[in-house]
């Protein structure tokens, strides 16, 4: 006779790992942790007690009595522990911007771990530390574009160690783009407000009309790490950029200073309550429900025995203090130096589809208002600031799979009245990834007078090799081959679409919205464009 089961409670159960992606965006102040199981949508933030302040936020800083301490305070526990403000050398923090750059931070040479080994050092410990519920079987990372190539040479290096099969990397920009939702081919300002600097950046994002999407850089596949790969780099364009080492923490010290006087000490330092308390207050006048002038108050006791300090301060007292201490005046000088970039490539300001702040400081309300006043008629996009990148970088990672490239494409066959001759336009290239997320919308106009229909005509490129081998003396030989690929229309008749009533010559007629579905099928919607109806959608074949 079989013994009675267990009770089912809490201690009993189990639950079955789920397989999905990681992605971590290593920020100045805050590393976003977030997961997506297999075949959701759903982005999760990660909680990673007791290191995480909120769910799927880190605060990047590490304490560390020497190089070799096995059991550093991490994140929130850094915090916590009430060292964030010292400025000895087992403090790390700040150590992003030192990775692949040139120019270290200020005192770095005298902490117990450089940039580098800090930010590895972070990564392991989060790794550490995740759910035994989630299996990860493919990390997505984040890069800064300016120092995208030797942010990747770290990467390589410190994710040697990680047991994950695949790993990939993409830059800053595409991600945050990509995850406000704009489509690839756009160009848009980023500007980020971290805790330590402001950075702005006028970028065009891969792809766009006969062009592949962006798609993250493979850093390990089936366990290999990649290091020596001659993937085409397919980040952003930065068509302009200006920075600023200011940031979110050196407007807690304008309150502060505002507000009680406190300065920092010879050594630099502030007591770790009161820039704490003044962080809270600005976090919460920047709540979008908060009226203006409604006061809102922290208490912060600045030491044993110490008085309760009281911080009070209103969200128009709050702008009037940022203008004062020159905020506005540097966002408005940035902002020129970065479109005067944009300038030199013949990019402006109204080319640009939309504009997005990331980074803690993107809550600030007078940030928004002034960049919805600076940078009028572009949208303003406003997703999650700190969630926005992760979710962009999950975006870009489709599963990692060859079936999610094309190998070939697809062109349309088009009649071009200047030349009266047929020719062909690329719908989709080779390289880019299915399913597509916005159809290709093309408008065909009438050839010649009365026609009744349109034929849609559809070819695939054939494969070119680069290379051809000739025989010289006998010998084979390679050599460079500049021929354009041919295209090989589909076998089949091709489909007839009427036109009812019949078009006049250099009229347009249909507008056809071109995707790709799951299966990497072809399907177009038509519209005829002289009245407004729409034909039935047709399934066209497999682009391979």
């Amino acid at each position: 006779m079989a013994a009675d089961p267990p009770p089912a409670d809490e201690e009993n159960l189990q639950v079955s790992p789920r397989s999905g992606t990681l992605a971590i965006d290593l920020g100045s102040t805050t590393t976003v942790v977030a997961f997506q199981a297999d075949g959701s949508r759903h982005l999760e933030p990660v909680d990673l007690p007791p290191i995480s302040r909120t769910p799927g936020e880190v605060p990047s800083l590490l304490w560390l009595k020497d190089s070799h301490d096995p059991h550093p305070l991490v994140g929130r526990q850094v915090i916590d522990s009430g060292l964030n403000a010292w400025d000895g050398p087992e403090l790390l923090r700040d150590f992003k911007r030192s990775i692949a750059g040139s120019c270290p931070e200020p005192g770095e040479a005298r902490r117990n771990l450089s940039a580098q080994e800090a930010a590895e050092r972070l990564l392991a410990e989060i790794w550490r530390r995740l759910p035994n519920r989630l299996n990860v079987h493919r990390l997505v990372l984040t890069a800064p574009i300016d120092h995208y190539r030797g942010y990747r040479h770290w990467l390589v290096r410190a994710c040697q160690a990680l047991p994950v099969d695949a790993i990939a990397l993409v830059d800053e920009p595409t991600a945050a783009a990509l995850g406000a939702g704009l489509p690839p081919g756009s160009k848009l300002l980023v500007v980020d407000l971290g805790g330590s600097t402001i950075d702005m950046a006028l970028v065009a994002l891969e792809g766009g009309e006969g062009r592949a999407a962006p798609l993250a850089q493979l850093l390990r596949f089936n366990g290999r790490m990649l290091g020596n790969s001659r993937q085409a780099l397919r980040c952003a364009k930065v068509l302009g950029k200006a920075g600023l080492r200011l940031g979110g923490r050196d407007l807690d010290h304008w309150i502060l200073d505002h507000l009680t006087g406190a300065s920092p000490t010879a050594e630099g330092v502030l007591p770790m309550a009161l820039l704490n308390a003044a962080e809270r207050l600005k976090c919460r006048l920047s709540d979008p429900d908060l009226d203006g002038q409604t006061t809102v108050t922290e208490l912060a006791v600045a030491g044993d025995g110490a008085a309760p300090c009281e911080l009070r301060l209103n969200r128009e007292e709050l702008n009037r203090l940022l203008h004062e201490r020159g905020l506005v005046e540097a966002l408005d000088d940035l902002l020129e130096q970065t479109l005067a970039g944009g300038r030199r490539h013949g990019v402006n300001l109204e080319d640009l589809q939309g504009v997005m702040a990331v980074g803690g400081g993107a809550r600030l309300p007078l940030l928004r208002d002034w960049l919805e006043r600076r940078t009028r008629p572009v949208p303003l996009l406003t997703p999650a600031p700190v969630e926005a990148v992760a979710r962009g970088a999950l975006a870009l990672t489709p599963g990692v799979q060859i079936r999610d490239v094309l190998r070939h494409g697809v062109s349309l066959r088009c009649w071009d009245r200047r030349s009266n001759r047929h020719h062909w336009h690329p719908l989709f290239m080779a390289g880019q990834t299915w399913p597509t997320t916005t159809p290709l919308e093309i408008v065909l106009a009438a050839g010649c007078d009365e026609q009744r229909q349109v034929e849609l005509v559809l070819g695939e490129p054939e494969v070119v090799a680069h290379h051809d081998v000739v025989f010289r003396h006998g010998l084979p030989t390679l050599q460079s081959s500049d021929r354009a690929p041919r295209i090989r229309a589909w076998d089949g008749d091709p489909v007839a679409v009427p036109l009812q009533p019949a078009g006049t010559a250099g009229e347009d007629c249909l507008r056809l919205r071109w995707s790709l579905d799951d299966a990497s099928q072809l399907r177009v919607e038509i519209e005829d464009l002289r009245n407004g109806k729409a034909l039935p959608s047709l399934v066209l074949g497999t682009v391979r």
